[in-house]
């Protein structure tokens, strides 16, 4: 009962920051349209969001147990509370760049503190790439209810009107009621300390670099996540732009991309529990390029249209987020695959540097796919996806190579 008490929480937090994390791409959208900032200076969002996750995940992963991750997630959800209920009270522009940056360094102590959890709340690899996979998996439910949540709260007759800024107040609650049970739930975290002084411990961390299949796992994390930001931040404005649906239409078509993650994450690990990664994975990025050939094509024909419905949307408003089904396995698992070989004392600054790239990935996917937008055409923008397709295909064929060489489990722990 206090496990599954604990996995819930674990599960409730993270939903609540798929939410905030992946609200980008509707903000940037609504910003634009209610306080008139133009597309470069909305593509900013995504770095505040990011460049705090990566200082504060490099700065604090590595100590964080001293903390306590059940603490130090109550007081990631505080913060962000507060954070949360400032945006319809103050509606300006600077405070949604100060939300976005409250909720990346609060990222950071709650994925830190989420993914070393796992390690603690498990007992073999199997049982440690399945809760992963879950606990992803509703990460990505998270980002599909973001998506309605937000659309709920835009005025389809004025979208530019500050109403939408109340959906703030459903997220501040969403915290607090969190926060409470964070409160009542137990976790035993002995096995996360030990017993190393704050620099040896973040001495620790950066000895992981000093492994090769730790730098190509993190190479392998970097491509993943600037290709699955730059799809999710952009979408809305695609669907927008280039689809030419309603404001809100748009918002809730790029929920399919979320959806498609959420399924294609738990039916992985599935499949990845009778299949070796390589092959899964490996296939899922050559379909993944498949579908962008296929699917881009249809939106260079649409026409804008009077009236737009889900009955009537263009066929690349369904077929092209269906992409989230093949990218879904990925990121869990290569995780997973790292985390589960280490010393559970290890995972909070292994957990530390994935968050650092894969914040980076984010940061560099969303910039340099709104620089296109604004400079092209958004299918443009979308076709140069297939780089890192390429890229991520080469380094998971290296990660492969790497895992049957290295013994990961044999990394220095700074002890002589």
């Amino acid at each position: 009962m206090k496990r599954s008490r604990m996995v819930l929480a674990l599960i409730l937090t993270y939903m609540v920051f798929a939410m905030l994390l992946n609200s980008v791409g509707a903000v940037i959208l609504q910003v634009m349209q209610g306080f008139g900032v133009s597309k470069t200076a909305a593509s900013t969002l995504e770095a505040f969001k990011d460049l705090p996750i990566a200082v504060a995940s490099f700065l604090v992963a590595s100590t964080l147990p001293r903390l306590g991750y059940r603490r130090a997630m109550m007081l990631g959800l505080l913060l962000v509370a507060v954070a949360c209920a400032g945006m319809p009270l103050l509606k300006a522009f600077w405070a949604t760049k100060l939300l976005f940056a409250t909720v990346g360094v609060c990222f950071a102590l709650v994925k830190v503190s989420v993914y070393s959890s796992i390690g603690l709340l498990t007992d073999d690899a199997k049982a440690h790439a399945g809760l992963t996979s879950t606990v992803e998996g509703w990460f990505m439910v998270g980002i599909l209810g973001s998506a309605w949540l937000f659309a709920a709260f835009i005025n389809p007759d004025a979208p530019g009107d500050p109403v939408w800024l109340n959906v703030y107040w459903v997220i501040a609650g969403l915290c607090l009621a969190v926060i409470a049970l964070l409160a009542s739930a137990e976790m035993d975290e002995t096995a996360a300390r030990d017993g190393h002084a704050v620099g040896e411990s973040f001495a620790d961390m950066l000895r992981l670099l000093g492994r090769p299949l730790v730098v190509v796992f993190l190479i392998s994390a970097f491509l993943y996540v600037l290709m699955e930001q730059a799809i999710n931040t952009w979408l809305p404005t695609f669907n927008r732009e280039i689809l030419h649906l309603p404001t809100t239409l748009s918002v809730q078509a790029a929920g399919i991309f979320a959806g498609s993650l959420a399924l294609g994450r738990l039916g992985g690990g599935v499949l990845l529990r009778r299949m070796p990664w390589f092959p899964v994975l490996g296939g899922c990025v050559v379909a993944m390029a498949v579908l962008v050939l296929l699917a881009l094509p249809l939106a260079a024909s649409v026409e804008p249209q009077a009236e737009h419905s889900w009955w009537n949307a263009p066929a690349a408003a369904y077929v092209f987020p269906l992409i989230g089904l093949l990218m879904a396995p990925i990121y869990p698992t290569i995780n997973s695959v790292v985390l589960s070989a280490l010393p559970k004392a290890r995972h909070a600054a292994m957990t530390g540097l994935i968050v650092v790239f894969s914040a980076l990935g984010g940061t560099t996917g969303s910039f340099i796919t709104g620089q296109l937008f604004a400079h092209f055409d958004g299918t443009r923008a979308f076709y140069l996806l297939l780089v890192p397709m390429a890229l991520l295909l080469l380094s998971l064929t290296l990660l492969n190579r790497s895992s049957r060489t290295s013994e990961i489990a044999a990394v220095p722990t700074g002890e002589h």
